[in-house]
């Protein structure tokens, strides 16, 4: 399979044909038009109108999957139109004609003809029900146009996840009111709409609209959506006997998430901002000199001569080609910082505004800055225009990547001029809201396809929208607060993130703000002397950087970054030193562990950090832990998110026995214990019954990396499919690379293997069964 076709189709990619649209025949429900569309047998795609033409549009943006109506099935009787298909059954329920309204319904009742779909189980019961709808005018930057929702039963007791990034610290989104809009400015940190909410009784609702949307999941008994921009209701219901089962169907309909490249995995080393040159490559030369593993050198912002001049500044940096050729050859890869504004001033603004492929004024002029957070320079490229955003990529080939450089970090992807109340060139920013992290990413992952065949691309952007996992984007939780508070909900962000489907998620280590915070109330556990990363009244800032780093450890990506003045392991003082050093070398053994979950993310669509009610929706007391989280089938991990902490309580899930990871003392599941946790240990338990293969130490991910042990976990059978590839061309969607599905007997305690591993080793020299204190 190679990048997606949708990735070179311009905007096409972003909206179905509206020759694909119908399946079925529309239905009439009194003037209210409804269309049903299998996508699967469990996935059902659901339009309602007025104006039929607004259905025979087809599906929104983000949406590349295509109907899929075989076996499905469609009778109409005295109840209404029930479609059916083995998995599930939907009804769009008869509507009688409505009777002379009373002289109260005259005033209270809406006008608009009601419609109302349940959907069922193949055992007939009921999952979930669209109990109405709304469409209500109003007039928005001058267009008249509608506000729109739904309304939906809730099954007693659902939890409910997703709906992107929020940084409030819940996780549990039941009872609450999201905010579903990009807000670079939210109080607690950068809020991003992804709107797929996810619940834990076999359902999950993708909302099909990038407009500004507010969801108020099981309130009163009910889940609302509401968007501010739309013409119709457009939503599909995807459902699933498991967890995984609900992101193999929203990959269906968005496309696969790519597998990184190998040293996405690995360490990603960056700070705001290299100044210099020599001074990048000090960094890198540190790494080296010290012997700790390195993947990815990263160059931040205003390494140019101007906003908009996509260029290198020479002054500073004299030879990049020779810079990156110098780290290639070290086996390192580079990525570059690119924004989307342009100054008056730069050579490339007054050919793009005389295109029209600026972000418009009411006026018809370039938007131009934010005045409102004093960000007053250039306006925003429009990438909703084809054009405008091939000529980026196009501008990224010839003026950057012609220099080395191997990857591009797409900053202010939201993006970050607000576009309420200005125009896109397909329509207004308010309808459009949501959007352009979805276009932008999109444009140059179609570029590098294009233009880079066969090398694996991957873009670092700090938004995303339904689909921009296809792109090949990693993404992260934006410019958060370097302080306790804002790493304790680091954890509950990340995971509903993934929980909306986009399994690439991390943030900036020790945080992106100026270190500063209040005075420790507790014992400062990590000796600051010696620490340059930070002013000296901030003592605590070297243990926060610790547990920090402890916790992005396990996330899909590690990345150092931050607005300070030095962010490599070594500048946080010489006690925090080695603590660091021996995580980045635990991070590095995990890889062909992390690797083969990026590859089972490609094949199935499932995120490797799991949120607890993905693997143990059976018991009950896992739908609302917040700071615990799977990462894979194997690991249970329980940061440490306050300040002088020892010690924390970590509940082990019911229904299998857990190893404490650095004791192996064994544990019965479904009670909560009080986990030591020392500085330099953060809690990590691993379930019964698990396998994990340990990689040796290696300088980065350029250098084959053999296997030390495959170690097991005994108490149940296991499966683990270990795969490996050369890391950095697209070969592994053709069939490339080599797996090997390791199997352990627990009866017979044997560790077999479906044929050799793929570093050419034998398994069973490499077991290590670990037995339970």
């Amino acid at each position: 399979m190679t990048l997606r076709p949708l990735l070179l189709a311009g905007l096409s990619f972003l909206a179905a044909s509206a020759a694909e649209a119908q399946t079925f025949p529309m239905l009439d429900r009194n003037g209210s038009r409804v269309a049903i569309e299998p996508y699967g047998p469990g996935i059902v795609h659901v339009t309602i109108a007025l104006d039929p033409k607004e259905i025979e549009k087809g599906p929104g943006y983000g949406i590349s999957g295509k109907p899929a109506p075989a076996g499905w099935t469609h009778r109409a009787d005295a109840a209404g139109d029930t479609y059916s298909s083995s998995d599930l059954s939907v009804t769009v329920n008869a509507q009688p004609w409505p009777k002379a309204p009373s002289q109260m319904e005259r005033y209270f009742v809406p006008s608009l003809p009601p419609v109302s779909i349940a959907v069922r189980g193949a055992d007939g019961r009921e999952i979930t029900a669209m109990t109405g709808w709304e469409l209500a005018p109003h007039e928005v930057s001058g267009e008249k146009t509608f506000r729109i929702g739904a309304t939906f039963a809730e099954p007693r007791g659902t939890h409910y996840y997703g709906l992107g990034q929020n940084q409030e610290g819940a996780l549990d989104l039941r009872g609450r009111t999201i905010d579903c809009r990009h807000n670079y400015d939210a109080p607690t940190g950068e809020t991003v709409c992804v709107p797929f909410l996810v619940t834990d009784k076999g359902y999950a609702i993708l909302w099909d609209n990038p407009s500004v949307t507010t969801v108020s999941p099981g309130i009163n008994d009910r889940t609302q959506f509401q968007s501010r921009v739309g013409e119709r209701v457009s939503f599909f219901i995807v459902t699933g006997k498991t967890t995984d089962d609900l992101y193999a169907g929203y990959a269906r309909l968005t496309g696969r998430t790519p597998l990184p490249p190998k040293a996405a995995f690995g360490l990603i080393q960056s700070k705001a901002r290299y100044e210099t040159q020599a001074e990048l490559m000090s960094i890198a030369d540190g790494y080296a000199k010290r012997n700790l593993p390195l993947d990815v050198m990263v160059l931040d912002w205003f390494h140019w001569t101007r906003m908009g001049q996509m260029d290198i500044d020479r002054t500073a940096f004299p030879d990049p080609a020779g810079m990156n050729r110098e780290l290639h050859a070290r086996g390192l890869h580079t990525m570059l910082s690119v924004w989307p504004r342009y100054e008056r001033e730069g050579r490339y603004y007054d050919m793009l505004a005389s295109k029209g492929w600026f972000l418009k004024d009411p006026d018809g002029e370039p938007a131009y800055g934010l005045a409102i957070r004093s960000d007053r320079v250039g306006a925003l490229i429009d990438s909703t225009n084809p054009d405008a955003r091939q000529w980026f990529w196009g501008r990224i080939r010839d003026n950057l990547a012609s220099e080395g450089f191997d990857w591009f970090w797409l900053d202010e992807t939201e993006p970050d001029l607000v576009p309420a109340g200005k125009f896109y060139s397909i329509g207004s920013g308010d309808r459009f809201y949501n959007l352009f992290p979805l276009v932008h990413t999109g444009g140059v992952a179609e570029g590098s396809a294009k233009d880079r065949p066969d090398f694996r691309n991957l873009i670092l952007a700090r938004a995303a929208y339904t689909g921009a996992q296809a792109s090949g984007a990693i993404f992260w939780t934006a410019d958060v607060h370097a302080s306790w508070e804002a790493l304790q909900r680091q954890v509950p962000a990340t995971l509903n993130m993934a929980a909306s489907g986009i399994a690439y998620t991390s943030s900036d280590t020790g945080g992106w703000q100026w270190p500063n915070g209040p005075k420790a109330e507790r014992p400062v556990l990590v000796d600051p002397a010696g620490a340059t990363a930070m002013g000296p009244d901030y003592r605590d800032y070297p243990e926060l950087f610790v547990r920090w780093f402890q916790y992005n450890s396990f996330t899909p990506t590690l990345r150092i970054h931050g607005q300070r003045p030095a962010t490599a392991i070594w500048e946080y003082g010489a006690a925090a030193e080695p603590i660091l050093a021996d995580w980045l070398r635990l991070r590095y053994a995990m890889i062909p562990y992390l690797y083969s979950l990026g590859r089972q993310t490609y094949e199935g669509g499932a995120p490797f950090m799991r949120a607890l009610f993905m693997d143990f929706g059976s018991d009950p007391k896992v739908a609302d832990i917040r700071d615990q989280y799977m990462f894979g089938p194997a690991f249970l991990v329980a940061p440490v998110v306050e300040q002088g902490r020892t010690s924390r309580s970590v509940y082990l899930p019911a229904g299998t026995d857990w190893y404490d990871y650095w004791t192996n003392k064994r544990y019965t599941g479904g009670q909560t214990i009080e986990a030591a946790a020392p500085i330099e240990r953060m809690p990590l338990f691993v379930r019964a019954g698990s396998i994990v293969p340990m990689g040796a130490a290696v300088k980065n991910t350029s250098e084959k990396q053999a296997l030390t042990a495959i170690r097991i976990y005994p108490g149940r059978d296991a499966r683990f499919p270990l795969y490996d590839d050369d890391g950095v061309t697209n070969a592994y969607q053709r069939g490339g690379g080599r797996k090997a599905e390791l199997v352990w007997n627990d009866a017979t305690g044997r560790l077999s293997a479906s044929g050799r591993l793929p570093t050419g080793q034998d398994a069973a020299s490499l077991v290590e069964v670990v037995r339970g204190q």
